[in-house]
């Protein structure tokens, strides 16, 4: 199973920063990873979800379904 991890050195899908809260997410990214059925870790989903990404993924799912 791929899961969807965030570093704080940053990566191309995002990079968290608790000591500045500074977050980066690529969207479109996190979105093709969630459809190829990639699963996040309990803390980036918690981040995904304050950032609404979870919203635009069921959208897009309902689009295709």
């Amino acid at each position: 199973m791929v899961k969807l991890r965030l570093k704080r050195c940053g990566r191309k899908v995002g990079f968290y920063d608790p000591i500045k809260n500074q977050t980066y997410l690529n969207v479109p990214a996190i979105l093709y990873f969630l459809e190829k059925g990639a699963q996040p870790t309990e803390t980036v989903y918690d981040i995904l979800k304050k950032a609404e990404v979870f919203k635009e993924f069921r959208l897009n799912q309902a689009k295709f379904n």
